[in-house]
């Protein structure tokens, strides 16, 4: 398990990388092909429930693939460290939502271990992109001030 001071190599941003890739592409697989056969046999709440944790694991995915290629360009000199680290380049806020327990332990065994597994390579990611997260957050009036004076 990984502490908050985790250094961010190559090397594990490449293990990371190859991680998601694999999900993601386990997560279309089965999403595409047994996944639609067995949300057709869900009741119409939990097709949606299903429905819904689908895109929240394309969107974890996303969020988490889309980090690792800013660390990537840093880590290859395409980006600097200061450009890596802009709020907009930080982990998307995909991990907020969650089905709840009960509708979760009635979707399909093979669904539960993708969301889960889309969850805890978040959770992981998230723990490292947290090591950015050094300054001190500003007042909601600071900024809206400083959203002001950029659009002017």
């Amino acid at each position: 398990m990984m502490n908050e001071h985790t250094p961010i190599t190559a090397k594990l941003v490449a293990a990371l990388y190859t991680e998601a890739m694999l999900l993601a592409d386990e997560a279309r697989s089965y999403f595409d092909s047994e996944g639609q056969l067995e949300r057709a046999a869900l009741d119409p709440v939990l097709r949606v429930a299903y429905s819904c944790e689908s895109l929240r694991v394309t969107t974890r995915l996303m969020h988490v693939v889309s980090w690792l290629l800013v660390r990537k360009a840093v880590s290859a000199g395409e980006m600097t460290e200061a450009e890596g680290e802009a709020p907009e380049r930080r982990l998307g806020r995909a991990g907020d939502t969650e089905l709840d327990s009960t509708r979760l332990g009635q979707l399909p065994p093979r669904a539960r271990e993708i969301i889960e597994a889309s969850r805890d390579l978040y959770e992981r990611v998230k723990r490292l992109d947290d090591q950015f997260a050094t300054e001190v957050p500003l007042s909601p009036a600071r900024a809206l001030l400083g959203r002001l004076e950029r659009s002017f």
